[in-house]
Order: structure tokens, then C-alpha cells, then sequence
């Protein structure tokens, strides 16, 4: 190894070839119609269909009761937990809504057209109820200590003691260790450094780029974003909760406020932005592949967006002050609904009505902008300084993500080292560290194997939703008995 090598490039060159050895295995694609369709997305879209089947397209019977959940009419603050529904909602939404909104979604359609945006609603659509069941196994199999009504909860207690009911406790435990090892791979790389590194360059891009007085100080950005991130995440779940119950609506309303403007001085491009999306999903032409080139790039965005199936939410929902585990299920499924149906298609209507992508993909409006890079070029296209807007709701998407993000690597690391104070701090200051790290070198490969720890969590997660199915659905029934009969009231 050369010793001009800087120590970014040393780490990069040793972490290299694993990295690839585990990413090309957890993202394994196979050829369909000339493009590569990686297994991990059909495993999640095909979960995701068989429960909206199973449960009879929950997402639409329930997308009332949902709401009525969120605004807390069924909510009492006697019910043990630790926060409520609102508040879980909203750190859930906060560890989804990120930069893949942003730049994912520029991607997405760069490469499947405007089409892809119509497949990315669909897969949205059928995430609901994903996270219906996901979410209502986390509540029901939580752990709540008697001494101070602290929560855990999570993919790890429902594969472990669900399984361990129907008598397959090794198999349980090995699926519930499996998914808290990638739980913590991916709250360090994907759910922090690429947030800290990409929130940066942005705000670098915007500043002046290489002339930019920031250029060279990332060190100085991830110092004071760990400052931040630590001050709330040091107050646990309950700190969380409270901030991104304001953080959440505020920054999602910033970033739909500038895209509403921007769609108000299109008006007159409206239908035919949406003749694009329609005719772009079942079109033969176009960029990689044609339809199925645009629907599996729709899939892909929205699965790896809104996290539906990989268990994630399950975390921050187990903290929920309720008795009934299936009411912050019906909570939980507005998460992909805000995630992927409207965030991530307010992006794409941006990119396509501003006229830097068409149903054939992107045009010579776009020139070489891609990412993050193309959904800033399509703000500014409009008003000049929007970028300005997009650094601020960058910057606060990847902060949002980050401190949800600790919580879910912190429960996967105590249930792997004990519920102890050594060990909880010994996470965050692990997690903080990270964030300035991030923030200074290329991520590269880390990145590709932190985003494989994610979705790695999706296979053991959704072979422990297969065979708990049947008791989310005994729940359900349960519930609905309880409405129906007048067990279960509102509080307001």
C-alpha cells in the first residue's frame, strides 16, 4: 500500500472488498426485461401485498381509525408507555423522511422515467400495511420495566419471545440477534455518517462550493451536529419523541410549502406532468427498460424510503403509551403513506413539472445533475433561491434521521450487551463519534455495507412477520370487537 495514501483512502481500501462481498449478496439482482431487479426490493414488495391481502387492505379501511389514533381521541396517559401516539408517529416518520426523499427520488426517476413515480405510490400504498403489522407485534411483545416504565421493544423481543410461543425459540433467537446486529451496523453508517457527510456537502454546494469558507471544516460541521444530536438523544426516547413532534411537521411543511410554490408557478404543466407519470408507468419506451424498468426503480425508492418491513418502526412505536397494540398499528400505517405518497412524489413532481425529466428520463434541461444535485436544479429553476430552502430541509432531514436512528441502533445494543447505563452510554458516545467521522471522510463502501445492514434486517424481520401474522390478525379482531361493542372509547 502506497504511503501517499491518505487514511480515508487506507480505510476505504481495506473495508473495500467486504463490503462488496456483503452488499452484492444482500442487494443480489437478477435481469428482468435488461435491468437488474435486486431480490431484497421483491422481498419486501411481496410481503407488503401479502399482508394487505391477509388483512384485507387494512390501509384503507383503517385510514380513518389511523387518524383518529394520531390525534389522540383514543389515547389515555394512564395506558403504560413512555410517549404518545403522535410522538411516536412523528420519530418514526423522522427516521424515514431523509435525504432519500431528496436525493433517492432524483435517482429514481433519472433512471425509470417519470413512470417510476406512479410504481413509487403503489409501493407505498401497499407498505401500509407492512407497517400495521410490524408496528402492532412491536407494542404487544414490549418489555416495560416496573421500576421507572422505561420501553424496549422491537423486531428483536417479537422474533424471540412470538417465536418462542409457537415453539421455535432457536430459531426466534437467532433471527432477533441477526436483525440487532444489522440494527446497529446500519444507526452508524446509513442512519448517521451518510446523513452527516451528504447534509454537509450540501450546505458546502450552497456556500460556494470549493470556495465555500465551510470546503475542508467537515470536522467543524459533524462536531456541532453531534453537539446537537447529543443533547437530545442523552434524554432518551422521551426527548426524542418531544422534538421531532415539532422538528417533523415543521420541516415536512417547509419542504411541501416550497414545493406547492413551485407547482402554483407551473400550474399549467400540472396534467401534463401527470400525463408523464401515467403514461411513463406503462409505457414501452423510455430509459432503463421501459414499465419495468419504471416500475422497478417506483419499488425500489419507495422500499427503501418509507423502510416498510424492515422493522425500524417497530422500535419507536413499542414506546407508545397505549393497551391496545393494534391502535398503534393503524397509527403506524400513515408512516409510508407521508413518507413515499407525499414527500417523495412532491420530489418527483418538482424534478418532472419543472421539465428536467420526462417518461423517456431525464432531458438536456437536467444536463449532468443527478441526486441531490437534480432536485436542487429543478427547485432553483423556479426561484433562484430555493436551493437555500432544500440545504435548510436537508440539513434538518438528516438531523431528524439521526437522532431516531441512535434510538434504534441504542435498543438493538442493549438487548445485545444489557440494559445497563455503561452500556447505553457507551453506544452514544460510539454514535456522536460517528457523526463527525462522517462528516470528514469518503463513505463509499461503508455506505454500501451500512445500507446492506438495513435491509439485511428485512430478512429476518419478515420471515418473524410470516409466522406472527395469524396472532396480529387474532389482535385486530379483538380490537375491532372492543370498538364495536364499546370496550374500547374515545377520551376525546
Amino acid at each position: 500500500m502506497s504511503t501517499s495514501m491518505t487514511l480515508d483512502e487506507r480505510i476505504s481500501s481495506a473495508i473495500q472488498p467486504a463490503s462488496d462481498f456483503v452488499a452484492g449478496l444482500i442487494f443480489y439482482s437478477v435481469p428482468v426485461a435488461g435491468t437488474a431487479f435486486p431480490l431484497i426490493v421483491g422481498w419486501l414488495i411481496i410481503a407488503a401485498i401479502v399482508f394487505t391481502f391477509y388483512f384485507r387492505f387494512i390501509q384503507i379501511r383503517g385510514f380513518k381509525h389511523a387518524i383518529d389514533i394520531v390525534r389522540g381521541r383514543y389515547a389515555d396517559p394512564k395506558h403504560p408507555g413512555e410517549v404518545t401516539p403522535f410522538q411516536a408517529l412523528t420519530a418514526a416518520v423522522s427516521g424515514t423522511v431523509g435525504l432519500g426523499n431528496i436525493a433517492g427520488v432524483a435517482v429514481a426517476v433519472a433512471i425509470g422515467g417519470a413512470g417510476a413515480t406512479f410504481w413509487m405510490i403503489l409501493a407505498g400504498l401497499l407498505g401500509m400495511a407492512s407497517k400495521f403489522t410490524e408496528v402492532t407485534l412491536g407494542v404487544k411483545y414490549r418489555d416495560i420495566r416496573k421500576a421507572d416504565g422505561v420501553v424496549a421493544g422491537g423486531p428483536m423481543r417479537y422474533l424471540s419471545k412470538g417465536l418462542a410461543e409457537q415453539g421455535r425459540a432457536r430459531l426466534g433467537k437467532f433471527l432477533a440477534v441477526f436483525f440487532a446486529i444489522c440494527c446497529i451496523g446500519g444507526s452508524i453508517g446509513g442512519g448517521n455518517m451518510f446523513q452527516a457527510n451528504q447534509s454537509f456537502q450540501q450546505v458546502v454546494n450552497v456556500t460556494g462550493g470549493a470556495s465555500s469558507p465551510l470546503a475542508g471544516q467537515g470536522w467543524l460541521f459533524g462536531l456541532i451536529m453531534a453537539v446537537i444530536v447529543g443533547l437530545v438523544i442523552i434524554g432518551g426516547i422521551k426527548s426524542i419523541a418531544a422534538v421531532t413532534a415539532k422538528l417533523v411537521p415543521g420541516m415536512a411543511l417547509l419542504y411541501l410549502g416550497a414545493g406547492m410554490v413551485v407547482l402554483i408557478v407551473n400550474a399549467d404543466q400540472i396534467l401534463w406532468a401527470f400525463g408523464q407519470i401515467i403514461g411513463g408507468a406503462f409505457s414501452a419506451e423510455g430509459v432503463a427498460g421501459g414499465v419495468v424498468g419504471a416500475l422497478i426503480q417506483g419499488f425500489r425508492r419507495a422500499t427503501f424510503s418509507n423502510e416498510a418491513g424492515i422493522g425500524s418502526a417497530a422500535i419507536a412505536h413499542s414506546a407508545v403509551r397505549t393497551d391496545q397494540p393494534v391502535s398503534q398499528g393503524f397509527a403506524a400505517l400513515l408512516e409510508p403513506f407521508i413518507d413515499t405518497v407525499v414527500i417523495c412524489t412532491m420530489t418527483a413532481l418538482v424534478i418532472i413539472i419543472t421539465g428536467h425529466v420526462t417518461a423517456s428520463g431525464v432531458t438536456e434541461l437536467a444536463g449532468e445533475a443527478r441526486g441531490v444535485a437534480l432536485t436542487s436544479a429543478a427547485f432553483a429553476s423556479t426561484i433562484s433561491w430555493f436551493p437555500y430552502v432544500l440545504a435548510v430541509c436537508v440539513v434538518l432531514f438528516a438531523f431528524s434521521t439521526m437522532i431516531t436512528w441512535s434510538y434504534y441502533g441504542l435498543q438493538a445494543w442493549t438487548y445485545l450487551f444489557g440494559d445497563s447505563k455503561a452500556a447505553d452510554l457507551s453506544y452514544k458516545l460510539l454514535f456522536l463519534a460517528f457523526v463527525v467521522i462522517g462528516s470528514t471522510m469518503a463513505l463509499g463502501p461503508v455506505i454500501d455495507f451500512s445500507d446492506s445492514m438495513i435491509f439485511a434486517m428485512a430478512i429476518a424481520n419478515i420471515i418473524g412477520l410470516y409466522f406472527l401474522m395469524p396472532v396480529v390478525k387474532r389482535e385486530l379482531e379483538q380490537y375491532w370487537e372492543g370498538i364495536q361493542s364499546g370496550r374500547i372509547t374515545r377520551f376525546r
